[in-house]
C-alpha cells in the first residue's frame, strides 16, 4: 500500500536546497499533531499511532539541521525547505538528434504512434545542421544589400538529412505517404500527420512524429507522451544551451501560436513518493527516457517551465508582443500535437500542490527531461 502521507520534493542542484511537501489526501487530513522527521537518508511522518516513512533515493543526501520555514497550507500540506550535504549526480547530458545521426550509416524511420516504416533503410552521406528558421530574417539585418540568399532554397540531395530545431529535411525519393489532398505527409497505416512536402524534392519529418533507429536494431515502442515530453525538453535544452534564449513559442503547422513557454531552469530534481496520495501517474511531460526503477520513492531529472494557453484568443497580446520580441524562440510543431501537447501541461499543473501552480500570471510545470 501507498502512503497516507506523500511527499513530493523539489531540488535544486545550482543552490543545493530542496524544497519539500508532505502531502495528504483529502479524506486523510489527519487530526492529531503531525511529526516531520528528516534523516540525511529518509523522510517519516507521524501522526497519532502511524509512521510514514520513505527512503530518499541514492545520491541524495539532505542536511537535517538545516531545515526551516515549516508551515502548512491548505490544500497543499506541510512545506519546509532544507540544504544538501552535497549536490546530487549531474544529470544525463541531454540526447540531440545531430548527434545521434551519423553519416555513412543506415537507418530507418518508424512512426511513432503505430510503428510502421516510414523510411526504409536509408544512409546518408552527409548530416547537416539547419540554421534557425528565421535565419532569413536574421540575414536581413546583418546585411547593408540586398539578401544574397532570398532565392537560394536550402534542399537536401540524394544522400543528405538536414536537420533542424523540430524537423528534418530528407530528399523524397520514392516515398509514398505524401497524401494527395495536401502537402500533409501521413502514415499509411495510422493516418497520422508525419510531416509535410516542402519541394517536390524534400519532405519534411517532425521529430515529434518519427522514431528513428539504426537499421541494426529494431522499433521499441514509448508511450505517446513520454516521447513527445522527451522530444520537446531536448529542443528546450539545446536551444536554451546554444543560443541562451529562455522563451518561446509552440506554433502548429497551421501557422497559429497554441503555448508561450518561459524555461526557468534545467537544474532540478524531483523526488516523489510512488503509489501514494500525489498524481504520479499526471507527471508526463519532458519526463525521462528511462522509467524510474521499481520502488517506494522515484526522482527524475527536469526542467521547470512557466507556460501560457493562446487558443481560442486566450493571452493574444502577450503573444503578439512575444511575436515580435527577437528573444523570443519560435518551436514548430503538428497542429495535433500542439494540443496533445497543451493537454499535458495542464494535467501536469493540475497534479502539483496548488500554491505551487501559479508564478504571477504564468501557470507552472515541473517538466521532466
Amino acid at each position: 500500500a501507498g502512503m497516507a502521507a506523500a511527499f513530493l520534493m523539489e531540488i535544486r542542484r545550482a543552490t543545493q536546497s530542496a524544497l519539500l511537501v508532505v502531502r495528504y489526501a483529502a479524506a486523510e487530513l489527519p487530526s492529531a499533531p503531525v511529526e516531520v522527521s528528516v534523516c540525511a537518508d529518509s523522510v517519516e511522518v507521524r501522526s497519532g499511532g502511524s509512521c510514514d516513512a520513505a527512503a530518499l533515493p541514492a545520491g541524495v543526501s539532505l542536511a537535517p539541521s538545516s531545515c526551516r520555514g515549516l508551515r502548512r497550507l491548505r490544500g497543499d500540506g506541510l512545506h519546509l525547505r532544507v540544504r544538501l550535504r552535497r549536490p546530487p549526480p549531474a544529470a544525463d547530458v541531454v540526447f540531440t538528434l545531430r548527434e545521434s545521426l551519423k553519416p555513412n550509416k543506415n537507418y530507418i524511420f518508424y512512426c511513432q504512434s503505430c510503428g510502421d516504416i516510414v523510411v526504409n533503410d536509408r544512409k546518408f552521406l552527409r548530416v547537416l545542421p539547419l540554421p534557425s528558421e528565421n535565419w532569413s530574417d536574421l540575414v536581413e539585418e546583418w546585411c547593408c544589400h540586398p539578401n544574397p540568399f532570398a532565392r537560394r532554397a536550402l534542399h537536401p540531395q540524394h544522400g543528405d538529412c538536414f536537420v533542424g530545431d523540430t524537423f528534418l529535411l530528407l530528399n523524397s525519393r520514392n516515398e509514398s505517404h505524401k497524401s494527395k489532398e495536401n502537402t500533409r505527409v501521413i502514415c499509411k497505416r495510422c493516418k497520422t500527420m508525419l510531416g509535410e512536402t516542402v519541394s517536390s524534392g524534400t519532405i519534411k519529418y517532425y521529430v515529434t512524429e518519427v522514431v528513428i533507429q539504426s537499421a541494426e536494431g529494431g522499433f521499441r515502442p514509448t508511450p505517446r507522451s513520454q516521447f513527445v515530453q522527451s522530444i520537446v525538453a531536448q529542443c528546450l535544452l539545446e536551444l536554451s544551451s546554444a543560443k541562451s534564449t529562455f522563451r518561446f513559442t509552440i506554433k502548429g503547422d497551421n501557422g497559429k501560436t497554441y503555448i508561450l513557454i518561459w524555461l526557468l531552469n534545467s537544474d532540478t530534481l524531483l523526488v516523489e513518493s510512488l503509489g501514494s496520495s500525489s498524481s504520479h501517474s499526471d507527471f508526463t511531460l519532458f519526463g525521462d527516457i528511462l522509467t524510474p526503477s521499481s520502488g517506494p520513492v522515484g526522482s527524475w531529472n527536469a526542467l521547470k517551465v512557466l507556460y501560457q494557453p493562446c487558443i481560442q484568443c486566450r493571452n493574444k497580446e502577450l503573444a503578439d508582443a512575444w511575436e515580435d520580441d527577437m528573444g523570443v524562440h519560435p518551436l514548430k510543431f503538428p497542429s495535433e500535437t500542439c494540443m496533445e501537447l497543451l493537454l499535458i501541461l495542464g494535467l501536469s499543473t493540475t497534479s502539483l500542490p496548488p500554491s505551487l501552480r501559479c508564478m504571477n500570471s504564468f501557470q507552472v510545470r515541473n517538466s521532466f527531461c
